[in-house]
């Protein structure tokens, strides 16, 4: 019986690898599709908006059906739930993907900042690679790893923080970009979103890896929760 578990298990862990590996790709369609004004490829992903949600759904689905019928141990049942809250956030940072293709078809060829699209292509190159090495240490069970994810998201927030100050100066210096900074505003913000989303990722894979469940604050201090 625990071998079919298994069998079953690795199943739901390559679909989640799956998963994870389009979401990842989704985040790079839609934000080179923002700083394009690639309208084109933004409807293409609109238009399958839910792919992403059918694919966690059923994930979950068969991880609940997992639970009820294999009655898992205590050491599988943990890695079960982290795959059922990971696929959670795996579906948001797909969401905040999507919200970004939306934001192309929503704005117009305004004036652009260039200096901030660098900032949007560089939190892109990060998170998406931070996402690479979450899920790695995921299929490894590499606690370390995992929490070196979680520290990066540093340089995420930092970049956010220094991408808003130079839209208000952007703003400040030429009014007739305020209307190309409000996208600016939401899609820095919704790639800020999708670090904090890696982040919890992280947390899942020490909680599968160790049965702690901490949250991931920085690289130096951790609260319980």
């Amino acid at each position: 019986m625990h071998e079919i578990f298994l069998d079953e298990l690795k199943k739901l862990n390559t679909q989640f690898m799956e998963m994870g590996v389009s979401v990842n790709d989704a985040i790079d369609h839609a934000t080179r599709a923002f700083v394009d004004h690639d309208k084109k490829t933004s409807q293409k992903m609109v238009d399958d908006e839910e792919r992403i949600p059918e694919e966690s759904l059923d994930i979950q689905k068969k991880a609940l059906k997992l639970m009820a019928l294999q009655q898992p141990v205590a050491t599988d049942f943990r890695v079960v739930i982290s795959i059922l809250k990971a696929t959670t956030d795996l579906e948001r940072i797909g969401e905040n993907a999507m919200s970004i293709a939306w934001e192309t078809i929503r704005v117009k060829g305004n004036p652009r900042i260039p200096e901030v699209e660098e900032i949007i292509s560089s939190m892109t190159h990060d998170v998406r690679h931070m996402l690479i090495q979450v899920l790695t240490a995921y299929v490894q069970d590499d606690e370390k790893m995992a929490k070196e994810v979680a520290a990066k998201d540093t340089k995420i927030d930092e970049a956010y923080v220094k991408a808003r100050k130079l839209i208000v100066d952007g703003i400040e210096n030429d009014p007739s970009k305020a209307v190309a900074s409000s996208s600016y505003f939401v899609v820095t913000r919704l790639l800020e979103r999708i670090g904090d989303h890696i982040v919890n990722l992280a947390m899942w894979v020490v909680y599968k890896t160790t049965g702690e469940l901490n949250e991931l604050v920085n690289p130096t201090e951790e609260k319980t929760i």
